[in-house]
């Protein structure tokens, strides 16, 4: 996942590394950040689960130690305070398509 790719590009990673993804979803939950400006993992995720996305081909189950050690890094950083002030980072803007049900 890449703050740089392209929307399909975002939900294409999502779709084959869903445990990373959910695992940016917490982090954007607990610091009030953004994946990038206008782009929550958060609402890219329930898109995919509501209007799809691209087939994933391979999919990376992520079950494997190092995962599991990130997974722990991550939280353990999670209960610090954050570096910066969480309102700089946060955005109301919206990745979903026009017209989505998964807006509601």
């Amino acid at each position: 996942m890449c703050v740089f790719a392209s929307r399909r590009d975002v939900l294409l990673s999502l779709s084959r590394r869903p445990r990373l993804a959910a695992l940016y979803a917490e982090v954007e939950r607990k610091r009030g950040d953004s994946f990038c400006a206008g782009w929550r993992i958060a609402d890219l995720i329930r898109h995919a689960e509501v209007c799809g996305g691209p087939d994933p081909g391979v999919v990376c189950a992520d079950d494997g130690p190092e995962f599991t050690a990130l997974e722990q890094q991550v939280r353990a950083a999670l209960e610090k305070a954050p570096r910066k002030k969480p309102e700089l980072a946060r955005n109301s803007g919206c990745a979903l398509c026009d017209g989505c049900a998964a807006r509601s």
